[in-house]
């Protein structure tokens, strides 16, 4: 999950400046989480404690009601009901990369991504962006290649995932959508050769910023078995205590084993 904050980071100076381009330092002074960290360490809590995650996200976001949420999630976080307000927006997808880590089949981490994104996202769009990054990360951390990454999440979720990064970026803008960024970002993590490329490539798309790197960053990490010391350092240190404290407690239920290395096969990476 480390992966996806620092995606969040590092993307926040970069969301609607339409980057085309990775060409940038990593950190500057406005690097920040957002919304998509305050969401995500929502997830791990809630995998933690056994809770809803309805009442994580509804806690959590109002305990950090500055972070730069959608005005639907805002009027949510103002619902005592909780209802579900039918969004298809990357929102449910930028917070599942915990449930891809923790899940221990694909069916699990197909039924508890649903279970997270119906309680704000139930339109099936918003669902299934949630399962497929979920999925991709689950997959990642299975040691699964890129190859079949690729082909399950294709079978499973029916995303086209045959465009290339070159293909989109051109005429590619601004959308929150899961069926016009979830792809894409997970084109970004395929076409990368580490958790800072495929970061650094999700960015480069000019769109969502820091939630496609949010997205690509969740499961490149889990794809090489960890983030960085140098970008975990920055991030971390731009994250609050409690933050921190259920990341650690998550890493240490739900730890990685990949290495850091990808393996190369004839020549060519997995």
């Amino acid at each position: 999950m480390l992966g996806a904050i620092a995606g969040d980071v590092i993307g926040s100076v970069h969301e609607h400046a339409g980057r085309k381009d990775c060409d940038f330092e990593l950190f500057v002074s406005g690097s920040r989480f957002t919304d998509d960290t305050v969401l995500t360490v929502a997830t791990a809590e809630a995998i933690l404690s056994g809770s809803d995650y309805a009442a994580s996200y509804h806690d959590y976001g109002n305990r950090y009601p500055h972070a730069g949420y959608g005005g639907a999630f805002r009027r949510w976080l103002r619902d005592e009901s909780r209802s579900a307000y039918g969004s298809w927006g990357n929102g449910s997808a930028m917070r599942v990369s915990p449930i891809g880590l923790a899940a221990s089949s694909v069916e699990q981490a197909l039924a508890w991504a649903e279970d997270s994104a119906a309680v704000t996202h139930n339109h099936p769009e918003g669902i299934r962006g949630a399962q497929a990054v979920a999925l991709a990360v689950h997959l990642a951390r299975a040691g699964e290649t890129k190859a079949s990454i690729r082909a399950q999440l294709t079978d499973c979720l029916g995303y086209d995932l045959t465009r290339t990064v070159e293909e989109i970026r051109p005429g590619y803008s601004f959308e929150v959508s899961c069926q016009g960024s979830v792809p894409e970002a997970i084109i970004a993590f395929l076409e990368s050769d580490s958790l800072e490329s495929a970061i650094r490539t999700a960015i480069s798309l000019g769109g969502d910023a820091d939630t496609q790197a949010a997205i690509a960053g969740g499961i490149a990490e889990a794809f090489w078995g960890g983030v960085p010391d140098s970008i975990a350092t920055e991030t971390i240190r731009r994250l609050p205590k409690e933050f921190v404290d259920v990341i650690s407690e998550f890493e240490a239920r739900f730890p990685l084993s990949r290495p850091l290395v990808e393996p190369e096969v004839d020549g060519e990476l997995t």
